[in-house]
């Protein structure tokens, strides 16, 4: 906890708070809004999301019904879209967006895309890290024990690593989702424009904890690097 009275701290931090409270901002009233507006077809999320499906070739995922608010994914292990209550049965503008864009992951699993077959790649290694990595830091700064302290930095450096690369992964999944409804016109022109506000504000939110990643390894690597100065 001591570098968090550290004011160099607090001003790369400050920037990155901002981001992710104005992002959350975004998302919220987007959603907030779009899923308010029902689309001229009247096409729910489950059909939006089936529709990616068929554009690209793709039959073998299943819709599925979750409960929750905003607890829309797609798990590659069951190959199951769930999508939440206030998008698999709503035929608004907002539900269709983020169907479409959760049926864009099953497609990048289908064809291959390396970012995300990465990311799942990344997944055991950085639940170790970010469940040990912070342990070892802490443990290290409180011992002086600087390859503890190395270990802690390296373990928690998988965690950025993850967010780096999901960011590829949720904008090209967005791309995928737009693409589709844009050709199989699935929304209307300006209802289209409704759908990439509410996904480009979700993308905000990877932006900000990829920030916020980088901001906290970095501080780790400033004070490692102090420690290793002030030994010399």
């Amino acid at each position: 906890m001591l570098f968090y009275y550290d004011p160099t701290y607090w001003l790369m931090l400050l920037p990155v708070l901002l981001i992710t409270i104005y992002a959350q901002a975004k998302v919220s009233s987007n959603f907030s809004r779009y899923s308010k507006v029902t689309n001229r077809r009247y096409l729910t999320g489950a059909q939006a999301a089936e529709a990616v499906l068929r554009q690209h070739g793709v039959y073998d995922v299943r819709i599925e019904r979750v409960r929750g608010n905003l607890t829309d994914h797609y798990d590659p292990r069951t190959n199951v879209i769930r999508l939440s209550e206030q998008v698999y049965d709503a035929p608004t503008i907002a539900a269709v967006g983020i169907a479409a864009h959760e049926a864009g992951h099953a497609v990048q699993y289908a064809v291959g895309y390396s970012p995300i077959r990465l990311r799942a790649a990344l997944i055991p290694v950085t639940q170790v890290g970010s469940q040990f990595g912070i342990v070892l830091l802490i443990i290290g700064i409180l011992l002086t024990y600087e390859p503890l302290f190395l270990i802690g930095i390296i373990l928690f450096s998988f965690t950025t690593l993850f967010q780096l690369v999901t960011l590829p992964v949720e904008y090209n999944a967005s791309h995928r989702a737009m693409e589709t409804i844009q050709s199989a016109q699935l929304l209307d022109d300006d209802e289209a424009r409704g759908a990439r506000k509410v996904l480009s504000a979700a993308a905000l939110t990877y932006v900000a904890a990829l920030l916020m990643s980088v901001v906290q390894l970095l501080r780790f690597i400033l004070m490692f690097a102090g420690r290793r100065g002030n030994d010399r």
